[in-house]
């Protein structure tokens, strides 16, 4: 009998754990948090509000994305590939800052970030750090950019946030998120993000896949008649600001 017990223990271990990677707990959530306090997971606040990040772009689809923010009067950060930010989408980079949304970075290419070696970590990261503040500058704001930084895979390590913290960036990860770009269903993902949000909660979610703008088109909504405000990253800190005053 114990033996049984044990093989089926076995067997169910590999579906809790993607179970907990699919739909991690808010506790923990908070516990990463906790672990983690230079990464942002999470942002405690009593107010309504929840921050809708978007990565990989841009692409023929944002657009589209920012049409439906626009639709929506909500706003995002997206964490932008150097590599898609070259060539004709200057234009819509300037349109997604001048609509409230903000530019983030997402390392110059579509990789997993905790490859590179330090060097190359930084010269990626500093790489779209120049798009980004160019871009900025071009719409006559002072200084810079954000300083948010999304590893590629979204997997980090202790040096990775060494050369993080000596560049001045913030890591952003989150807690909701729908593995968009493995299940590429609409309203499978968008069921999923509105089963998971709770104020101070970051949504991940991807460019550059065309289930990308029906999914917002459910979500938006419904966040908006729950009550919510869709937000950046940086007005999402904001609001634990306001409520530790």
């Amino acid at each position: 009998m114990l033996l049984l017990l044990l093989i089926l223990f076995l067997l169910l271990l590999p579906l809790i754990a993607l179970f907990l990677v699919y739909r991690p707990p808010f506790k923990l959530v908070q516990y990463f948090q906790h672990l983690w306090p230079e990464v942002l997971w999470h942002v405690p606040t009593s107010e309504k509000v929840i921050a809708l990040t978007i990565d990989d772009g841009p692409s023929i689809y944002t657009r589209e994305i920012l049409d439906i923010l626009k639709e929506y009067s909500s706003a995002a950060t997206f964490f932008v590939i150097g590599s898609n930010a070259v060539g004709g989408h200057k234009d819509i980079l300037q349109d997604l800052i001048r609509s409230g949304s903000e530019l983030a970075n997402h390392a110059m290419n579509d990789e997993p970030s905790y490859k590179l070696d330090n060097v190359e970590l930084a010269s990626q990261i500093r790489a779209v750090e120049q798009v980004i503040d160019k871009t900025y500058q071009l719409l006559s704001f002072a200084g810079s950019g954000p300083r948010y930084f999304r590893p590629g895979s979204g997997f980090f390590t202790i040096r990775m946030r060494k050369v993080l913290q000596e560049l001045g960036y913030t890591l952003v990860l989150g807690g909701i998120y729908p593995h968009d770009p493995q299940i590429p269903f609409s309203t499978v993902n968008a069921a999923h993000v509105l089963s998971m949000v709770r104020p101070g909660g970051i949504i991940i979610c991807h460019d550059g896949r065309r289930w990308t703008p029906p999914m917002l088109k459910i979500v938006l909504p419904e966040l908006r008649r729950r009550g919510y405000r869709i937000v950046t990253i940086t007005e999402l800190l904001s609001s634990r600001m306001r409520c530790t005053k």
